[in-house]
């Protein structure tokens, strides 16, 4: 496929009538100053990956919204969510994932990384087949063309220091052997996805188990929740007498594979001690916001970082990206926070971080517009200050060598959302 679009933002900048080969979903040239092909208008930038995503968590999206009878928290919050997951089939879980991922593609993402807990029947009883629900997680990808990391969980405990699980954790748990066979059995049920690891959270897996994990898995994404609520911390505090991130750091190798999801509730000196290791924080403002966990100090993070969706309580590349800069406006009371030096666009030094924290984080090449990348392309109605802090729409999207979105839907969102309302129906009548 040979096409030329208007402006591309390339490796060493942006460029104008930049004419682009691409072949077996890879960019085989690029050639700025030429057209040549078919003419895509418009300008283009690299696709965003999604590090952190629950996707059948999309069909709760609103249901949580209802003030309780005591203060409301992610606490409150989980038990909606243990209530709602309990009628889900899989089928559910294809149709609503194909949901998220359609409008995950539609705002700019390209590549997701799915955070996979939910593994079992209703009733916990493990299905024929262990990896059913990756599989289906697998099938709404390739329906929707989105790249894609699976991130089986571990879930094994209900608190600190191994607690037994509680009943409405049920359909996430397995032992250290179950879970390494599920893992095998994802990775070879879908070839064409890269397949990592995920502690749950010092919560769900003990050190022992986890330390297990990463003896069976020596390479690939190791991904964690941490350090998300200040109940957390208080509990670590009383088990074992440091923080989530500070006892993490002291007794895992968390390094440059790692990426510690959330880590809003951190104190400077684990800011500084996470910084060091070269581990991707994953941040997901929108849920973070949503749950009331607490704001990110991304301005003295000094590592990786990158976005995610989590909860997909809305989806949107660029809007995760705002509230990220709007959240350290708060925080520190200025502006521009984010932006690496005077004069330098906002918008791109976040596309640009984000860009290379998510795909270090998916276990991918940074998305680029550059020979050898794959073609994940995103075109902005806007530049990219404009299309994060302007809700400049994404007008078209490529995803590896396909356009799967043109003016801002889907190649196959008629059918999808039809059946996303169905399954919706079901679950809320």
């Amino acid at each position: 496929m040979r096409f030329w679009v208007d402006e591309a933002w390339l490796p060493e900048g942006w460029a104008r009538d930049v004419a682009l080969e691409v072949q077996d979903g890879v960019i085989a040239s690029v050639t700025p100053g030429r057209r040549e092909g078919a003419h895509l208008p418009g300008r283009t930038v690299p696709g965003m990956p999604n590090l952190h995503s629950h996707t059948f968590q999309r069909a709760m999206a609103g249901l949580a919204e209802r003030r309780g009878p005591a203060a409301d928290s992610f606490w409150t919050w989980r038990e909606v969510m243990y209530g709602f997951l309990a009628r889900l089939t899989p089928d559910d879980v294809e149709a609503i994932a194909a949901q998220a991922m359609m409008e995950m593609l539609e705002t700019g993402f390209t590549h997701l990384g799915e955070f996979h807990y939910l593994h079992h029947a209703p009733d916990g009883t493990p299905y024929a087949d262990p990896a059913e629900m990756a599989v289906r997680i697998g099938a709404a990808a390739a329906e929707t063309g989105i790249g894609l990391t699976m991130l089986p969980v571990l879930y094994s405990h209900g608190g600190f220091g191994g607690q037994p699980p509680a009943p409405g954790q049920r359909r996430f748990v397995n032992g250290t052997d179950a879970y390494l066979r599920l893992v095998e059995r994802t990775r070879a049920a879908l070839p064409h996805a890269i397949t990592g690891i995920a502690p749950h959270s010092l919560r769900a897996a003990t050190g022992e188990q986890i330390a297990e994990l990463l003896r069976a898995h020596p390479h690939g994404p190791v991904h964690i929740h941490v350090a998300e609520q200040v109940a957390e911390v208080e509990q670590c505090l009383a088990w074992c007498g440091a923080r989530p991130v500070q006892h993490l750091l002291a007794t895992q190798p968390v390094d440059a594979r790692w990426c510690l999801v959330h880590a809003t509730q951190m104190q400077p000196f684990e800011t500084a001690s996470l910084s060091a290791t070269g581990a991707v924080a994953g941040l997901c403002p929108i849920t973070e916001a949503n749950l009331g966990d607490g704001i990110f100090d991304a301005l003295r993070f000094t590592g990786p970082w990158g976005i995610g969706s989590d909860s997909n309580v809305e989806i949107t590349a660029p809007g995760e990206l705002r509230l990220l800069e709007y959240g350290q406006r708060l925080l520190h009371r200025g502006r521009n926070l984010l932006a690496r030096g005077e004069g330098r666009s906002t918008g791109e030094d976040l596309w640009t971080a984000a860009l290379a924290g998510g795909a270090q984080a998916c276990g991918i090449a940074a998305p680029a517009i550059a020979p050898g990348a794959r073609a994940d392309i995103a075109w902005l109605g806007g530049t990219p200050d404009e299309a994060i802090f302007a809700a400049a729409p994404v007008t078209r999207v490529m995803a590896a060598g396909r356009v799967v979105v043109e003016d801002g839907r889907h190649a196959k969102r008629d059918a999808i959302a039809a059946r996303f309302r169905r399954v919706l129906d079901r679950l809320r009548g």
